[in-house]
């Protein structure tokens, strides 16, 4: 399978000194506007985190269904959505409609989400959490399990025989998007999710957090959870898709060096939720150190599809200069090749 690329946008907004997204307005506008720019670059993907309750991008479908209309060819995602605030019908109606706007392009990525600012924010959406039979986890798969049957096409209603002359039958929801269902991913933070995730037929989405820690760099822990989770996979007729995303920051100028000369670039072991956790690094440098450092990071070589997060609030012509450099002079490094 060819390598693909893609941008994952947080969609921050804060209205202070030297950011360029100041609203919520200013994120999603600007989001759209990314990946119109990231289209003509010849980047394969638009990816958004979902998180509520914070200034970030949330409700993604009128944002991806926005960026379905003004685009062509660039995949169209989600990096994840948390399943425990969704009502999953409701969704496989908006995930089927921005599909269809897109033409087949949607990549949605969903899970039981990441540690929040809102305590048991997901009640507040009405959606009690269960204290036994797995808890909010358990109840994400729950959910996400009655999502691929209604995008799937089947029954998930009743019709009322007072209306339909006495007879009884089943509705499925509408609109149905051909081909959806082979592209919902699963976003897993450790070995025994991702070989879960194979098991229902989902593409995995790799996160950079994961939660667990063997002792060795993130990347082979990470290759190592890809591929337990092709060996698990059962589903018959295609290959899975699997992505992982990167913090890559190329210093080109001296703006850049300004902003990024001093972050840190090592992995990150520490207590999350209290487990013992490993975060991903990130890659800061000239684009050929980078270049050189992704081809040798293992778990990039294991996955098909690779998401660069970007620094949004640094506006839509800083982030398409750092995802030109990217394609141009560190993705070829990595299998990746312009396909439009």
């Amino acid at each position: 399978m060819d390598k693909k690329i893609g941008f994952l946008s947080f969609g921050h907004w804060r209205d202070v000194e030297g950011s360029q997204t100041r609203s919520g307005a200013d994120a999603l506008l600007q989001t759209i506007e990314l990946a119109e720019a990231a289209e003509e670059i010849g980047i394969d993907g638009a990816f958004v985190r979902v998180h509520h309750f914070e200034r970030q991008l949330a409700s993604p479908f009128p944002l991806l269904s926005a960026i379905g209309a003004r685009t062509q060819h660039i995949e169209i995602g989600t990096g994840v959505i948390d399943m425990r605030y969704e009502n999953p019908l409701y969704m496989a109606e908006e995930a089927a409609v921005a599909d269809l706007i897109s033409g087949g392009r949607l990549q949605l990525g969903v899970s039981r989400g990441s540690p929040e600012t809102a305590l048991r924010g997901a009640e507040s959406f009405g959606y009690v959490m269960p204290e036994a039979d797995g808890g909010p986890a358990q109840m994400a798969r729950t959910k996400t399990e009655v999502f691929l049957q209604a995008i799937r096409g089947a029954a998930v209603a009743r019709t009322d025989p007072a209306r339909t002359g006495g007879v009884s039958g089943g509705l499925a929801i509408q609109p149905q998007a051909p081909g959806l269902a082979e592209r919902i991913w699963w976003g897993a933070g450790t070995r025994a999710t991702a070989e879960w995730a194979a098991s229902l037929g989902l593409n995995l989405q790799s996160s950079t957090l994961l939660s667990e820690d063997t002792g060795v760099p993130f990347d082979q822990l990470q290759a190592e959870q890809i591929r337990l989770y092709r060996k698990a996979w059962t589903e018959a007729g295609r290959t899975p898709r699997v992505s992982i995303s990167r913090s890559v920051l190329p210093i080109t100028t001296d703006r850049d060096r300004m902003y990024f000369g001093g972050r840190s670039e090592a992995d990150q072991v520490g207590l999350l939720e209290g487990v013992r956790s490993r975060f991903g690094r990130t890659y800061v440098g000239e684009p050929g150190q980078i270049a050189r450092e992704l081809a040798a990071d293992e778990a990039v070589q294991e996955a098909d599809t690779v998401l660069f997060t970007v620094p949004n609030q640094l506006g839509v012509e800083y982030n398409a200069r750092i995802l030109t450099t990217i394609a141009e002079q560190i993705a070829p490094a990595i299998g990746w090749r312009r396909k439009w």
